[in-house]
C-alpha cells in the first residue's frame, strides 16, 4: 500500500531527527545529511503537488455549488409555471428534483470546507519541511566546519555538536506532525427497508410542496 502524504512528511521528519545522528557512527555523517536533504526535497515536492490537486478540486466542488444552486431556482420557477399551466405532473417532477438537490447541497458545502482545511493542512506540510531542510544545510555547513577546525579532522567532535542540535529540534517537530484517525460509519440493520420507508416520506413530501405551491398560486 502506497504510503500517504501525512505519513510521509511524519516518517521522513523523525528520520531526519532520529536517524540521522543514529547511523553517523556507521555511516559517512556528511553523505547521510545530504542525502536526508534530498529525501526532504522529494516530499515537498510531493505535497506541492497534492496541494495543486486540492486547490482544483476544491474550485470544481465551489463550482458545482454554485451551477446547482442555480438549477434549484430555475427548478422553483418552472414548478411554479408548471402548476400555473394545471401540469401537476411538472410541478411534482420539478419538485422532486429540486429535493434532490437539496440533499446534495449541505454534502457540496461540507466537501468544500473539508478542501480547504486540507489545503492549509498540506500549506503547513511545505512551511514544516522547508524549516527542517535550512535547518538541515545549517547543520550540514556546521559540521563540516566543525570537522575542518577539529584536530585532524575528525569528525567526532563535529558529530557531537549535530547530535545536540538535533535534540533540541526534534520537540518543535513531533509537535508540528499528527496523522490522524478516521472512524467508519456503521451500515444500517435494514437498509432495503428503510431504503423504501424514506422513498415513501419522499413522495409524501413532494405532494405536500405540489399542494402548498398550488394554494400560493390561488388554485
Amino acid at each position: 500500500m502506497k504510503e500517504g502524504i501525512t505519513s510521509r512528511v511524519a516518517r521522513l521528519v523523525s528520520a531526519s531527527v532520529h536517524g540521522v545522528v543514529d547511523r553517523m557512527e556507521q555511516l559517512a555523517p556528511e553523505a547521510m545529511m545530504e542525502q536526508t536533504i534530498r529525501e526532504i526535497e522529494a516530499a515537498i515536492d510531493e505535497v506541492r503537488a497534492e496541494l495543486g490537486r486540492v486547490v482544483a478540486s476544491h474550485h470544481l466542488t465551489q463550482r458545482r455549488l454554485e451551477e446547482e444552486r442555480q438549477k434549484y431556482a430555475r427548478l422553483g420557477e418552472q414548478a411554479a409555471l408548471a402548476v400555473a399551466e394545471q401540469r401537476d405532473d411538472l410541478a411534482s417532477a420539478a419538485i422532486a428534483r429540486q429535493m434532490d438537490i437539496e440533499v446534495q447541497l449541505p454534502v457540496l458545502e461540507r466537501a468544500i470546507a473539508e478542501q480547504a482545511a486540507r489545503g492549509q493542512e498540506l500549506e503547513g506540510y511545505v512551511v514544516a519541511l522547508r524549516a527542517k531542510q535550512r535547518e538541515m544545510r545549517e547543520e550540514l555547513n556546521q559540521f563540516r566546519a566543525a570537522r575542518a577546525a577539529a584536530p585532524g579532522g575528525s569528525g567526532e567532535t563535529a558529530m557531537a555538536g549535530v547530535s545536540q542540535q538535533v535534540e533540541r529540534a526534534n520537540s518543535a517537530f513531533e509537535r508540528a506532525m499528527g496523522v490522524a484517525g478516521a472512524t467508519p460509519g456503521a451500515e444500517p440493520a435494514q437498509a432495503a427497508k428503510l431504503a423504501e420507508l424514506e422513498e415513501l416520506a419522499r413522495q409524501n413530501r413532494i405532494r405536500e410542496r405540489l399542494a402548498a405551491l398550488k394554494a400560493g398560486s390561488g388554485q
